[in-house]
């Protein structure tokens, strides 16, 4: 295996240029432009990213979700507060969330914490998502241990009944998150590894901008 993934190349082509001294002040604005750029060149998923959390033990936990929104909090996603997210979240609410865009050689790395947001959001972001979603957030069932595919469709098609008859229902352990960072850093790939590092800190409501080593 050491022969083959020597053999791979990694940040192979021609990747877009960064200037750090021309950054915005306010690292969101920043991410807004990355990812728009991203959405342009065609990037599938563009919007997805991974979230790491700790459970009660300090063990680190990850996995791909999707942005779903970015205002001037912070940055959205949404899952069941029933689940390994949501338990996690509880004991330890300082995440990352970690964004690639291999095709332009980019990366954005965000410390922060995740603050539940309100009910009325919850609702119109469970509401807008398709129904097959609904309905597996109604089961209530994320990360348990599955039997057998029957139990999964059985289950499945129970909830699409209810929401057919409730088309207005909402998941009770739904919930949406809001990461209100404390640290951005954007990394832009170089192919003869003299890569540009941008972090933004906090401090005392504004953003200190420092230029990293590669």
């Amino acid at each position: 295996m050491k022969d083959e993934l020597r053999a791979l190349k990694s940040l192979a082509g021609s990747f877009p240029s960064f200037n750090a001294e021309d950054a915005p002040d306010d690292p969101k604005d920043l991410f807004s432009a990355w990812l728009r750029e991203a959405i342009e060149a065609g990037i599938r998923e563009p919007h997805a990213m991974t979230l790491s959390t700790v459970d009660e033990t300090g063990s680190p936990d990850a996995r791909v979700l999707i942005l779903k929104n970015l205002d001037e909090r912070g940055f959205h996603f949404a899952t069941s507060n029933a689940g390994p997210k949501g338990w996690q979240i509880a004991v330890s609410p300082y995440v990352a969330l970690t964004f690639y865009w291999s095709p332009l050689g980019r990366q954005v790395r965000i410390r922060g914490v995740a603050i539940e947001t309100a009910s009325h959001e919850r609702d119109v972001d469970f509401l807008a998502r398709p129904a097959g979603s609904r309905a597996a957030a109604l089961l209530n069932r994320q990360s348990d241990v599955l039997s057998s595919d029957a139990d999964l469709d059985a289950g499945l098609a129970e909830q699409r009944l209810r929401l057919a008859d409730q088309p207005d229902l909402i998941a009770p352990n739904w919930a949406v998150f809001v990461v209100m960072p404390h640290e951005v850093e954007f990394w832009q790939g170089n192919q003869e590894r003299r890569h540009q590092r941008l972090r933004y800190r906090r401090d005392r409501g504004g953003w200190i901008q420092e230029r990293l080593w590669p």
